[in-house]
């Protein structure tokens, strides 16, 4: 044996075993980093600095406890695709009913439309920093994601979109050069407040549906399924798919410390995109707005491109119709009906004259909050079958997290329904 080289038990050397896992690792990269990532789309990038510019630091402790949350649920989605090889709409028409299967059907629909709005009032709102107006710019864009996801290799596109979404690093900077009072950053993070005004609500809601999404439960198994990611690799995937969200809420962090210190200090209440905008001056300067507005139409069209493609494809799995980019409307009717619907339909609402595009795509993942109980019940329902999982069932903290979220959710909801009657505005 050289010196300086260890071997394992099985007589391989330990360096050539590190290189091995290494490889493996990075073969089966993706899933769960860009899915995580695609939570920061314009619904996502606009409620938080909603939340920053509106209560400052007070809301970062609903931020700390999503995250493991985010974790827990997306790591489910990657688990079921991974022992299954099949997308959850599948999973969804084999073991419920083809009424149970409507419902969580027209529950993803409803979500995603309001979410591919949101998309599409995005593009608009990057394009109004240049005050081009809505008629003008959202027209073209969207026959241009029609074009690119019906003609194009959209999944090397989204990677280019994700690389391209790296601007809103820019915030981690802006949060550190504007000087936030870290004391109250600790503080909102680890001592909850909570109100019980319709808005407070509305936000916290919104807040959780723009992190954790249906869509997002559909989009990441069907990854799994999509990249032939088996069970015995994945180990690999449940690390990436952690760190994928915990990327994706430090950003978040840093979007809400970034707002809290420079828009909520100043007494500015995120209205518009070039609110937002202001948010970057302490890194960008007057190039603020360019550097807003060019990360914000990036996960605008990333999300307008990805959001229709996997609505047409669960919903097509879900009810046995012919689907894929390879067939054409006489194949496949359903598949390129809801597809183009799904582009088409939420562009025309985000050329609405005086249409409050912040507003518009805050009430978005309101829409998701409030659907989101519904996926999830059926994610567990299905996971912890052992019919369908074998040994790979939820274990006891899985459970307890994933049922515990959706029924404060839901109880969330309820409150935000009484709230007027019990509490006032």
């Amino acid at each position: 044996m050289a010196h300086g080289t260890r071997h394992l038990a099985g007589g391989r050397p330990a360096g050539r075993v590190g290189r091995t896992r290494l490889l493996v690792f990075l073969a089966v990269l993706g899933p769960g980093l860009i899915s995580a990532a695609a939570d920061n789309d314009a619904g996502g990038i606009t409620t938080w600095s909603v939340i920053g510019s509106r209560y400052g630091y007070g809301m970062l402790w609903l931020l700390l406890l999503i995250t493991p949350i985010l974790a827990v649920t997306q790591e489910m989605g990657a688990r079921m695709g991974a022992v299954t090889g099949k997308g959850l709409a599948a999973l969804i028409r084999e073991q419920f009913s083809l009424r149970m299967t409507a419902f969580a059907m027209l529950a993803l629909l409803v979500a995603n439309f309001g979410t591919t709005i949101a998309e599409f009032s995005g593009v608009a709102a990057a394009f109004s920093l240049a005050n081009l107006p809505s008629w003008v710019v959202v027209p073209p864009v969207a026959f241009g994601v029609w074009i690119l996801v019906t003609r194009g290799n959209y999944r090397r596109v989204e990677r280019v979109f994700l690389a391209l979404t790296a601007v809103y690093a820019a915030y981690v900077i802006a949060g550190l050069l504007a000087g936030p009072d870290w004391g109250a950053a600790v503080h909102g993070a680890f001592v909850p407040r909570v109100h019980t005004s319709s808005l407070w609500l509305l936000t916290a809601i919104a807040a959780i549906g723009t992190t954790i999404t249906p869509w997002g439960q559909f989009f990441i198994q069907a990854y799994i399924v999509d990249k032939r990611i088996s069970i015995t690799r994945y180990a690999y995937t449940r690390v990436e798919v952690y760190l994928g969200a915990l990327f994706t809420d430090v950003i978040d962090l840093f979007i809400v410390v970034a707002c809290a210190a420079t828009l909520w200090k100043s007494g500015i209440v995120v209205q518009t995109a070039q609110d937002a905008a202001r948010a970057l001056e302490p890194v960008a300067g007057r190039a603020a707005e360019l550097l807003f507005g060019f990360g914000l139409l990036n996960v605008s069209i990333l999300g307008a491109a990805v959001l229709p493609l996997t609505t047409a494809y669960a919903v097509c799995e879900a009810f046995g119709l012919e689907s894929g980019l390879d067939r054409d409307w006489s194949e496949a009717p359903a598949f390129n009906g809801i597809l183009t619907a799904f582009i088409a339909v939420p562009a025309l609402v985000a050329v609405i004259p005086g249409l409050p595009l912040v507003k518009v795509m805050l009430l978005s993942q309101d829409v998701n909050g409030v659907l989101l109980p519904v996926i999830l019940i059926y994610v567990l329902r299905i996971i912890n079958d052992r019919r369908v999982m074998g040994e790979h069932v939820n274990g006891r903290f899985h459970n307890a997290v994933a049922w515990a979220f959706s029924i404060a959710l839901m109880g969330l909801s309820v409150t935000l329904v009484l709230s007027p009657l019990v509490f006032g505005s």
